[in-house]
């Protein structure tokens, strides 16, 4: 039998309990997958604890893994046993050790990307792809701010970015991290928890403000990120780490003919020419050397309680795995 993490229950880190599960044969259209690397993201913390209801109880969390083709089902072509393949999915199930796929999800990985680096990346990375190259499409001589800049998605933003030919200003909580901000292409760092972010960005760009706002914290972060703008800047809210955002009026972008966008990564990557197109570019930069991943602690699947509370604590840097 295989394992898993079952959600019964909205909670703390404590809600995730392990437990064998039985998994079928392939369907149509479908794999059956051993999973050697699962992702653990943010978007699992707010599943667990209730702010995102969009799980049905009692569940399997998770929405990134990477791992093993074991068997094919009916109608599926491309695929062989033995593939080592990643995938990210808005239906959940990644927290097990294996489990049924459709093979319309599934990204086989070039030579280069293993597995763990694969767990480690996929979700985020086509996140900034979404976010800089589709969203708002950034180029040379543009000045950005970006949030959260040493967090996963920050990171890779932060290099990506820099990579167009951006001026990149990155938020960050620590010195430490203003450091590795640095290091991964930001010409600024902001301590916010020390400096005004809004008054730092005015100063840092003679009074003109920024082009694009990538902000994952949301409600502490919102009006002054509306605030930081150029005119006709374009504020991207992909995340609420502080919380949901107030209703606003629509006329507070109106001053500066603002506008504002709240992508999901899962509708740009809904097509399967497009979820290859977009991992391509990804894994050709990775390759290269234009984007370094960083990843973190690596915990046994039944101690997934025990990688979300270091998730929750934002002490650590670089990615978390589960490993079944």
């Amino acid at each position: 039998m295989a394992t898993a993490i079952l959600l019964s229950e909205y909670g703390g880190p404590q809600a995730l309990k392990i437990e064998h599960v039985d998994v079928a044969a392939p369907g149509p259209g479908e794999l059956r997958i051993r999973q050697t690397a699962i992702g653990v993201n943010f978007h699992d913390v707010y599943v667990r604890s209730g702010l995102y209801k969009t799980l049905t109880l009692p569940g399997i969390p998770g929405i990134e893994a990477a791992g093993v083709v074991e068997a094919i089902g009916p109608q599926v072509t491309g695929f062989s046993t033995g593939d080592s393949i990643a995938y990210i999915t808005n239906h959940y199930g990644a927290y097990a050790s294996e489990r049924i796929l459709p093979a319309r999800l599934a990204i086989r990985l070039p030579d280069a990307i293993d597995q763990d680096l694969a767990a480690s990346v996929l979700l985020k990375g086509l996140t900034a792809q979404m976010l800089l190259r589709q969203v708002h499409q950034v180029q040379s001589g543009d000045t950005i701010l970006v949030h959260a800049a040493s967090g996963g998605v920050g990171q890779l933003l932060c290099q990506w970015a820099s990579y167009l030919g951006a001026t990149v200003i990155g938020t960050v909580g620590s010195k430490e991290k203003a450091e590795q901000a640095r290091a991964l292409g930001c010409a600024h760092t902001i301590l916010y928890r020390e400096e005004n972010f809004v008054e730092r960005v005015r100063q840092i760009t003679n009074n003109q403000g920024v082009n694009v706002v990538y902000d994952s914290v949301g409600k502490d972060t919102f009006l002054g990120s509306l605030a930081a703008l150029a005119r006709r800047g374009h504020l991207v809210n992909f995340g609420q780490s502080s919380g949901s955002i107030d209703p606003i009026e629509v006329s507070i972008l109106a001053p500066k003919s603002n506008s504002l966008t709240r992508p999901g990564v899962f509708h740009y990557t809904a097509e399967r020419a497009m979820l290859e197109s977009m991992a391509s570019e990804l894994f050709a930069l990775i390759e290269r050397d234009v984007l370094a991943v960083q990843t973190g602690q690596v915990y046994p699947l039944a101690e997934a309680a025990r990688a979300h509370q270091a998730l929750e604590s934002r002490s650590r840097m670089g990615t978390l795995l589960l490993k079944p």
